[in-house]
């Protein structure tokens, strides 16, 4: 007589208990700021307090070796808008911020327009374009002011090879001889970066809408002005915003080239700071002054921007 062994049941778990709404919300705020501590601890050290230290600088009798001497407010900002070489590094910061702009811009874009459009030299073209954003701004200054160098670089003896010149040409050492050869070094290291956002923008745009006005018999002129700029204008937006603000920051290139000559006219406002911290008065009161109208004067321009970018999207 055979026996069967029951086959045991499995017994189900009793439900667990749903955690209370209060408790789920309260572990998702924990995990919110657990994940944006580190983030905002950076923000805070590296940003907030360094601004702070600087207002509080900048009304304050504060020199470089002297320490600080007390509250002297508003007295560094009179003196910086009184300095001598102030209002001429405006205007030249000014003027090379829209000359790099234009410039970057327009040549970002076209680079990108020939790397869409090439097929088979397509990888090669913009690798090309984009290797000298890989050489840090320093270096590429560096090897710039060799090339300029009337002694040991090529521009020179090629100048005089060319019948342009009798003997040594000193490019940095005229004030648009300066400012022409820096906007040549900015455009040579960051054409290519404008480049990369530009075709991001591109390639974002459906190939259905240019072939749609092709087949209305749109010319190549009104598919570019007509589609490509409105569709291309949150790039182009990007791109003016990083371009006019990296240039109204410009310090490497000038101090590395021309130490803000000859006679200061290639001074701009970031090395007019250095040079009132470090240099001819070292007076960090002032700096500091400058600073916060030089942040001041950065919030206002890319507030207009984004307005204006803003107001042309509604239209």
């Amino acid at each position: 007589m055979t026996t069967t062994t029951p086959v045991p049941v499995p017994v189900a778990e009793p439900p667990r208990a749903a955690r209370p709404a209060g408790q789920r919300r309260d572990r998702r705020v924990f995990q919110g700021w657990a994940y944006a501590s580190p983030t905002a601890a950076l923000v805070l050290v590296f940003f907030v307090v360094p601004i702070v230290l600087v207002i509080v600088m900048s009304g304050s009798d504060w020199m470089l070796l002297g320490g600080n001497k007390g509250t002297n407010f508003p007295e560094n900002y009179t003196a910086v808008l009184e300095h001598r070489s102030f209002w001429p590094a405006v205007g030249f910061t000014v003027k090379y911020t829209v000359i790099a702009t234009v410039l970057l811009i327009g040549l970002g874009l076209g680079l990108a327009m020939v790397v869409q459009e090439s097929s088979r030299w397509r990888a090669f073209l913009r690798t090309a374009f984009l290797l000298p954003t890989a050489l840090g701004l320093a270096s590429a200054s560096l090897l710039f002011y060799a090339l300029y160098s009337p002694q040991v670089g090529p521009v020179s003896p090629l100048l005089e090879r060319l019948g342009l010149s009798d003997g040594d040409v000193t490019i940095l050492g005229t004030p648009d001889g300066a400012l022409w050869a820096t906007v040549v070094l900015i455009v040579w290291r960051y054409a290519g970066f404008y480049m990369l956002l530009l075709l991001v923008g591109l390639q974002g745009i459906p190939g259905d809408v240019y072939e749609a006005a092709r087949i209305d018999g749109a010319k190549t002129w009104q598919i570019f002005t007509r589609i490509t700029l409105p569709l291309l204008r949150p790039s182009l937006a990007l791109s003016t915003i990083m371009c006019v603000t990296g240039s109204l920051l410009a310090f490497d290139q000038f101090y590395i080239l021309t130490k803000g000559g000859p006679d200061g006219s290639t001074m701009t406002l970031v090395q007019l700071v250095y040079n009132l911290a470090f240099e001819s008065k070292r007076d960090l009161g002032m700096a500091a002054a400058l600073s916060v109208i030089v942040l001041l004067a950065l919030v206002v321009v890319n507030i207009f921007q984004l307005r204006a970018m803003r107001a042309t999207d509604q239209d």
